[in-house]
């Protein structure tokens, strides 16, 4: 028995062992996150920019420190002077972006400023490939850490533990800078309130240049330390985006020490996931993210009155019906497209149908983020569960295709309905990124349920039946769908229902008190235009002939986001001139160059920059200007 006791202890204190190294394994994980959450957290705080570019900057600092680390050599301090000197070079990289771009846009909505980094990102994305090319890079070992030190009887690598130290380090260092200086106070104040701060004599330009730097020091900082962990590649900023953003909004948007607690549960949370729920790894952070949202929806460290503030994330202005010479332009515009079959081939039918699918799913956001007030970054969800309603009820039950065509909006609502119902609970970014919790759980169910969806390899073969094999054919029953569909959303803007949605996104307080019920209009919304994002979904499945998870991704919300502020939020037409100019110049500008991500990206801030209002937008304010200088 005594034998039997001493066994049973011995294999309870190796569990607590083997976990308690498992957890440390999170902590070094948590003090990398740390490092780039903070930063990102502290830009947000004071300028209030949704930095998209944030994880380019950490993509930056580690190719950077590689590069240094060639070029200075690995060994002693040089290795440590690399780092510092990439984590600088970002930085200055950070500055620089805030100077010479985002300085041109802190004056036009949230949104806008939104697509301004997005662009930034496409351009680090494609100078980093095209200096360091797309493999894989190795870094050297910290000097001196190579090895491992024993924690409890059981090794722990030596590195991970002086990221952990180091990670208390720089948290005790911004608590002093936070605390402790003038800066550090002004800080805290622009976060409260900046136009105040401004009021009272600070030059609110170089704040904003300093927190830019601050932050993209340790954005830099955090990418550079990963050197010895991993190898260095082009996809490391879209999964360190991903993952900071997370952890800022289960923290609280612009909360430092939320930052440190949410930094500490997805760390912890990665670790233990892949030993526990290796099945669920993929969604398992969303799913955090999801719960604390829907009892917390401004996070766990959030301020309630942030929620207000928020709410203006999308802004409306005054929407008006179109001249009455533009029904010309319109019918115009449909005679166009009812000839264009007669006189273009094969490809300008393609890229024409693909068009207007995109044109179909950008105007379904545009209901909802235009005219209903709700941000969404998730809104790829709905376009690819009509996408997988086609796929699969033609894959395993040979479904005709107006059946199936019919089940992809049908399966949208549900899944609108149903997501939809805690989404709206939150408001501003916190529901944007509820949203995009909810897509990216789905997305995980399809790419790994490979009996069923295939997994990564997507569903093949899912082409229209013989009668619409033809292009001709095809186009024009895309162009019917797409086009009804349009006309259809045009009609419900103009409707009681539309009207009673722009009042709630105006002004949420006067409507609620007049008897609208908010939340419920926003949820009806949802649904209406998940509908017709599914129906989308559906046509691009056929059009495509296969189905595949990245159409559920961030990348394909991001498209549809693109193209609906191109063209202009509180317009009609945006979301179609919106799509035509995306689909057309991402389509050209890869068939001519293979930076095309850097060209789209410039393109896109130029537009930004000199179309704040998005270009339907801006052509009508320009117009509207003309028309009273003419009249005064």
């Amino acid at each position: 028995m005594a034998y039997n006791g001493c066994c049973f202890l011995r294999l309870m204190g190796l569990f607590v062992e083997f976990y308690f190294i498992q957890f440390l394994t999170g902590l070094s994980t948590a003090a990398v996150l740390f490092l780039v959450t903070s930063g990102l957290s502290l830009i947000y705080g004071v300028t209030r920019i949704l930095n998209f570019a944030h994880g380019g900057l950490y993509m930056l600092g580690a190719y950077m420190a590689y590069s240094l680390t060639q070029y200075l050599g690995g060994e002693g301090m040089n290795f440590w002077f690399a780092l510092l000197l990439a984590s600088l070079g970002a930085s200055i990289v950070g500055v620089a972006i805030e100077m010479l771009v985002l300085r041109r846009v802190y004056h036009v909505p949230e949104l806008y400023q939104l697509l301004a980094t997005f662009a930034l990102l496409l351009i680090i994305q494609d100078s980093t490939l095209h200096i360091w090319g797309p493999d894989d890079l190795l870094g050297p070992q910290a000097p001196g850490m190579a090895g491992a030190v024993s924690i409890l009887g059981m090794p722990f690598p030596t590195y991970d533990l002086f990221l952990i130290g180091f990670a208390v380090v720089v948290m005790l260092g911004l608590y002093l800078l936070l605390f402790k200086t003038r800066f550090g106070v002004l800080l805290r104040a622009a976060t409260e309130d900046r136009e105040m701060v401004a009021n009272l004599g600070t030059n609110q330009k170089w704040l904003f240049t300093a927190v830019f730097a601050l932050g993209s020091l340790l954005a830099g900082l955090g990418g550079a330390l990963q050197l010895p962990r991993e190898s260095v590649s082009p996809i490391m900023d879209s999964n360190m985006t991903m993952d900071a953003f997370i952890v800022v909004v289960i923290g609280g948007m612009g909360s430092l020490f939320g930052a440190v607690v949410a930094s500490i549960i997805v760390g912890v949370v990665q670790a233990f996931g892949i030993l526990i729920f290796p099945e669920i790894t993929l969604v398992l952070l969303f799913l955090i993210m999801a719960v604390v949202l829907s009892f917390k929806p401004y996070g766990l460290f959030g301020r309630a009155e942030d929620m207000v503030v928020e709410k203006a994330l999308v802004k409306g202005g005054a929407l008006k019906r179109p001249a009455a010479k533009m029904r010309y332009v319109w019918i115009g515009l449909g005679l166009f497209l009812l000839a264009l079959p007669w006189f273009a081939g094969s490809y300008a039918l393609v890229l024409t149908s693909e068009i207007l699918i995109f044109a179909l799913f950008a105007a379904s956001l545009h209901f909802i983020m235009g005219h209903g007030g709700v941000a969404v970054f998730g809104h790829a969800l709905y376009f690819g569960l009509g996408a997988y309603a086609v796929a699969l009820l033609t894959k395993y039950f040979a479904v005709a295709m107006p059946l199936a065509l019919f089940a992809a909006p049908v399966l949208a609502i549900v899944g609108a309905l149903l997501f939809g119902w805690f989404c709206v609970r939150s408001q501003g970014i916190y529901l944007a990124m509820l949203t995009f919790a909810f897509a990216q759980m789905v997305w995980a169910v399809a790419f790994q349920w490979y009996d069923v969806t295939g997994g990564d390899n997507g569903i093949l073969g899912v082409w229209p039946p013989a009668w619409a094999s033809d292009k001709a054919v095809f186009y024009y029953m895309v162009l019917a769908l797409c086009g009804a569909s349009i006309l259809i959303l045009r009609y419900v803007v103009f409707s009681p229902y539309g009207y009673a949605l722009r009042a709630v996104r105006d002004q949420s307080r006067r409507a609620e008190a007049i008897g609208l019920n908010g939340k419920r209009l926003q949820w009806i919304g949802l649904a209406f235009s998940g509908a017709f994002a599914g129906l989308a979904g559906g046509l691009f499945a056929y059009s495509k002939g296969s189905v595949f998870p990245t159409m559920l991704d961030i990348h394909s919300t991001m498209d549809a986001i693109v193209m609906t502020l191109l063209g202009g939020l509180s317009t009609i037409s945006g979301p179609l001139v919106g799509s035509v100019t995306y689909i057309w110049l991402k389509s050209e500008i890869s068939r001519y160059t293979e930076l095309w991500r850097f060209a789209l990206g410039l393109i896109i801030l130029a537009i930004v920059i000199f179309f704040p209002r998005g270009i339907v937008g801006t052509f009508n304010a320009w117009f509207e200007k003309h028309k009273r200088r003419k009249k005064s």
